[in-house]
Order: C-alpha cells, then structure tokens, then sequence
C-alpha cells in the first residue's frame, strides 16, 4: 500500500508507478512498465546464479503481448544459449492490451515457439490454480537440477478493462466478458473445489471477506497518513557516490524550491 501512495515507507522511495513495487529482501525484481525489458534482465540474472553454483532458479513473468517484443527473442536465445535456469511464465489472457491473439501472431501460441529456442515447454490452464502450481514447481526442479530455461504458458483471460483508460467493449462482447466470470473464473473453480472438500464454507468466505477489508482499510488509512519521500532523494540511488553535477542540482532545486516556498507543501514530505 505505501507503494501505491508513494509514501515515506515505499521501498521505491516514490519514483515508480502504483503496483510496481520490489523488495530486495524478498529477491523480487521492481516491476517496470515497458514491455518485455524483464525478459533479458531475467536470463542474466539466471546466468549470474549459474556461475555462483547456486541451487536457485529466476522465474520472469509475462503476458503473450510482451512476447512479441523483441526483448523476448534476446531473452529467450540467451537463456538457452548460456544454459540459464530461469522459467519464462506467460500469462496469455487473450486480449494483451487490446489486441486479440489471432491478431497478434499465427503460430500455436507461445509454447509453440520454445522448441525453435531449445527450450523445454509446455501449456497449462492458468485458471487451474493446481495445474499452475505443478507446472511450476516442476519447471523450477529442471531448472535448477539441469541449468534450463523452461517456458511456461498458462491460459487464462482477462474479465477486467487493462487500464482505466481501456474501453475493452470495443474489441470484445459483453457475453463473452460474462462467460468467463461466471464459468471459468479461477478464484471461482478454486472456492468450489475447496467447498466440495470440506476445506471451505459460506461462513469462512463471510469472516475472510469482512476481515481481509478491514486489513485492506486499515492499510489505506496508514499510507494516508504517512509522508511523501524527501526530494532529496530525487539524487540518489543511481551513482555509489553522488556526483558533482548532481550536487549541483539538488543546490539548484532547494535555492528554487525556497525561492517559491509558497508553491511547494514541504509539510507534507519526509526530511
């Protein structure tokens, strides 16, 4: 939530866009919004692993759009190549961003193309929360045992519009939409399986609903309140140590910054 309010606790320190958040301590990479640039950042990660003999694997995820980027090819070639035990997961919810599939490529899909790369493949349902999973784990014990890239392809589809500025009912019907959120939604299969088992209940998903949104409340209540990162924090992260030129800067910003003391709240931001 901090990450999303851009506040003093957001690991990012406010510099990227809602939900692309990262945590180092977790080994999860920031999420960037240009398509596919974690395609080849992914291989050389994995090849980084490699050479430090270490049992670990890196899984980059995807949707079938960014596979058609050319960062796609770069990644996918490098990571056969160089042996590298990293799982390309794509998520092919149909759609991308606007485009449906069968206007974006005439091949069988993305798994199809793993074998042109030397790569081990394979297709799931990406609303078969168990076929994901094993798919996955699998993958990762090749990945790591055998020093291979793995492509995953999972299918799926995407109820909701891909932004707010998306209007998906120009480019596909309502029933369509309908169809798969009444009969092949994934949260939906996965309570029903969980029902028909006795794991699950009418009163669990009540008291798990009514709880997860105070959680969720509480949590936007205290981004709320925080405050904004410094602005000196504009100038750091990128160089070891701050250079000349980017003293320089920041001198600049503050002699303007109280120069126009009234245009900028520096109330509402961390020291």
């Amino acid at each position: 939530m901090a990450q999303c309010y851009a506040n003093a606790d957001d690991l990012g320190k406010g510099r990227q866009m809602p939900v692309h958040y990262g945590s180092k301590e977790h080994n999860f990479v920031t999420i960037s919004s240009p398509l596919a640039t974690q395609i080849p950042q992914a291989a050389g990660a994995a090849y980084a692993l490699k050479r430090e003999n270490a049992d670990h694997a890196v899984i980059c995820y995807f949707g079938e759009g960014a596979a058609s980027e050319g960062d796609a090819h770069a990644g996918f070639n490098f990571a056969a190549t160089l042996e590298c035990p990293v799982i390309f997961f794509c998520r092919n919810n149909g759609y991308a961003i606007s485009t449906p599939t069968n206007e974006q490529y005439r091949g069988d899909g993305i798994a199809a193309r793993g074998p042109g790369y030397g790569m081990m493949s394979i297709r799931v349902d990406g609303n078969d929360v168990f076929a994901v999973y094993n798919a996955t784990k699998e993958a990762r014990r090749r990945a790591t045992a055998e020093n291979q890239p793995f492509l995953i392809e999972a299918m799926t589809y995407r109820i909701g519009h891909h932004s707010t500025s998306d209007d998906s009912s120009a480019y596909r019907s309502v029933d369509e939409v309908n169809y798969w959120d009444k009969q092949d939604h994934p949260i939906s299969r996965l309570r029903q399986h969980m029902v028909s088992r006795g794991w699950w209940d009418e009163e669990q998903e009540k008291a798990w609903r009514k709880q997860s949104r105070k959680r969720v409340m509480e949590a936007f209540e205290q981004a709320e309140r925080r405050l904004k990162p410094s602005p000196d924090l504009m100038f750091t992260d990128v160089y070891h140590e701050v250079p000349p030129h980017l003293h320089r800067q920041r001198e600049g910003m503050w002699r303007h910054v109280k120069q126009h003391r009234e245009q900028y709240p520096l109330e509402q931001y961390d020291k």
